[in-house]
Order: structure tokens, then C-alpha cells, then sequence
């Protein structure tokens, strides 16, 4: 991310919260430019370009909702993160569902605001690397049929937006980290290519792996939000998500959501056969449900709990490999385990630079 990519528009009529808010972004590298008035924000927006704006929710003479939607009419790729009252929560709220990235509440905690700058910066230079990625993609094809390529190309652009935003939605959901969905993915795609397949299916994998616990979203609060250990009973109910998320991506006629659909369904079978929904044995697993398994399991054993502490990536390796009483290593298809000691290096590296 170049210096343009990383300023920051801060926008508030209160000269002391911009002063401070100022320091606060200096003293973590960031540029940044600072607006008590909508009117020239909107014209700064024309003639900067800015990696994120914090803007309070109600400026004067414009409400949280008009302003957020002049400045995606004008800069449609960068994100807003609102800074709300405890009694606007409710318009907070719905300018998250009109494409607000975040909000903070006032007063805020510093390093909580710089976290959520910091995951707006990422995500809008994930938005610039993609719009060159596909920039470059079009050039490529350009030469050959130009409508069957856009066709494709709108396809499978279709299907990896479907595919994010339905692990967006799991993301909500879940306990976890918003970056495990991240983790599970790269890890996928790691052990695919030292397995050797070919560059569709890695693709592929990497995409759909996202969704492994999409049937999370159909667990009740009380079980899936609960923070200590789970009852026999509420375990079984646990233990459902997996035939829930089947079902939920069940029926696609696209490979990337078929693999998906049984990824989110076998990706807690284990190859000895003592895993769930229906006990499936060795090669009876499909493929990507033994391949995600222990992707989940190295990242299970790595996160910290409530209920456990996180294992460096040397006792998770040891455990994965050798055993704890708990996890086996005769839990994992034998060559996914031997594709994960070739790479295990990189699932640290990943582990450690993917975090919340």
C-alpha cells in the first residue's frame, strides 16, 4: 500500500476530537486530512484519494445516512467507519446495512478505533489489488472471443462474490475470528498445491473452503455463543451444523459451491472413522472433507478459547503428528498429513500474520 493508498479522511465538527484523532493517526504512520465541513469533505473525496474516512455520524446540516451515501456516489471502493453516541446506535446500524464498513462508539477506545483503520486500510487495498487483478485478466483475454471471455469471466465473478458474501453472513455468526475464514482458506491452499492438483482445483478449494461452517448459522445463540463446555446434548445439537451447511449449499449446479456443499458437510469425518455426521472411513471422505479437517484442526489447536489455551505452532505440529490422546494422526488421510509436514512452516507464517 503506496502513502495515498494509507490517508485517511477524519471528518467532525468537534476541533478537539480532530486534533486528537490526528495525534492518534500519526503516532501509527498514517496521513491524514481533516474536515469539519460535509460540503468540502465531498470535494476532497473528488480530489483525493483516500484508503479510509472516519466521519462522525450526525455533521450539521446532513444526516449519518445522506453523508455515507455522497461519499460511496463519489469514492464507491473506500470504507466508512462511523463514530456514533450510544443513543445513535440504531442509525449506526442501519448505515451498516447502506454499506458502512464499521462504526465505534464515542468514547472509544484508541487502539479498538486503530484496529478497525487498520482493517479498512486492508480491505480497501484488497479492492485495488483485485480491480488490477481483473484490469490485467481483461487485457489478457481481450484478443480472443471477448463475449464468451466477459461471459466467464461475470460467472466466476459471480461465484466467488456469492461465495464471500454467504461467508460474510458465517462470519456474523460465529465465535470465531473473522480471520479463521481467512486462515482455513489459505491453509487449503497451501496443502492443495503440495498435493500436487492442478490450478482449478486449488482454486477452487481455496474458495469453497470458506464455507466449511456455514451451518453455524443455524445453530441457536445459546449453544453456538455459549462460552464454556457444552452439555452431551447441546454438543449433538453442535454436531448439526455440518449436515445444516450440506443442505444450505446443496443442489448448485457450479463446482465451486458443489465442493463447497461437501466441504461444510464431511469436513469433521475422520479417515479412522471415528468422525461426524455418518462415520465415513478413509477414502470413503471425499477429498476436500479430508483436506479441510485438518486444516480446522491446526487452527482449532493454535486459537485461544475460553475454555483452552492457544499451542505454539511447534505443539500443535507435534500434535497433529503424534498424537495427544485427543487428536490422532491417524484422524488425517496419510498424504494430506504428509502434505501439511512439507508446508507446515507456512500455516505458522499464515497463522501469525492473519489475525484479528
Amino acid at each position: 500500500m503506496n502513502d495515498k493508498d494509507a490517508r485517511i479522511l477524519i471528518v467532525d465538527d468537534d476541533p478537539f476530537i480532530l486534533d486528537y484523532l490526528v495525534k492518534l493517526s500519526n503516532e501509527f504512520g498514517y496521513q491524514s486530512i481533516t474536515s469539519d465541513n460535509p460540503v468540502k469533505v465531498l470535494e476532497l473525496l473528488k480530489s483525493h484519494r483516500f484508503g479510509a474516512v472516519l466521519t462522525d455520524i450526525k455533521m450539521p446540516g446532513i444526516s449519518g445516512i445522506e453523508l455515507l451515501n455522497k461519499i460511496h456516489d463519489i469514492a464507491p471502493d473506500t470504507p466508512v467507519i462511523l463514530m456514533t453516541a450510544y443513543a445513535e446506535l440504531e442509525i449506526a446500524i442501519e448505515a451498516l446495512h447502506k454499506g458502512a464498513f464499521d462504526f465505534v462508539c464515542k468514547p472509544f477506545r484508541s487502539e479498538y478505533l486503530i484496529n478497525c483503520i487498520k482493517k479498512a486500510l486492508r480491505h480497501y487495498k484488497t479492492l485495488q489489488i483485485e480491480k488490477h487483478y481483473k484490469s490485467m485478466l481483461e487485457n489478457t483475454v481481450k484478443a480472443k472471443t471477448e463475449e464468451l471471455a466477459a461471459t466467464l469471466i461475470e460467472m466466476k465473478n459471480l461465484n466467488k462474490e456469492i461465495i464471500q458474501r454467504l461467508a460474510t453472513v458465517a462470519e456474523f455468526r460465529d465465535t470465531d475470528s473473522a480471520t479463521h475464514f481467512s486462515r482455513i482458506s489459505l491453509y487449503a491452499n497451501k496443502i492443495a498445491e503440495a498435493m500436487d492438483f492442478d490450478s482449478g482445483y486449488v482454486e477452487t478449494i481455496t474458495l469453497a473452503s470458506k464455507l466449511h461452517d456455514i451451518g453455524k448459522i443455524a445453530i441457536p445463540d445459546n449453544i453456538l455463543l455459549k462460552t464454556d463446555s457444552l452439555t452431551s446434548e447441546e454438543w449433538e445439537i453442535m454436531k448439526t451444523h455440518t449436515i445444516l451447511g450440506g443442505n444450505i449449499l446443496s443442489g448448485s449446479s457450479h463446482q465451486a459451491l458443489q465442493i463447497a456443499s461437501s466441504i461444510a458437510l464431511h469436513h469433521h469425518e475422520k479417515w479412522d472413522g471415528s468422525g461426524y455426521p455418518f462415520g465415513l472411513k478413509g477414502t470413503d471422505i471425499p477429498l476436500e472433507g479430508r483436506l479441510i479437517i485438518l486444516c480446522d484442526q491446526y487452527d482449532a489447536i493454535r486459537s485461544r478459547r475460553p475454555y483452552k489455551k492457544s499451542f505454539s505452532h511447534e505443539e500443535t505440529f507435534r500434535i497433529l503428528t503424534k498424537g495427544d490422546g485427543r487428536t490422532d494422526p491417524g484422524h488425517f488421510d496419510p498424504d494430506v498429513l504428509d502434505a501439511f509436514i512439507k508446508v507446515s512452516q507456512v500455516f505458522d507464517d499464515i497463522f501469525e500474520a492473519y489475525q484479528d
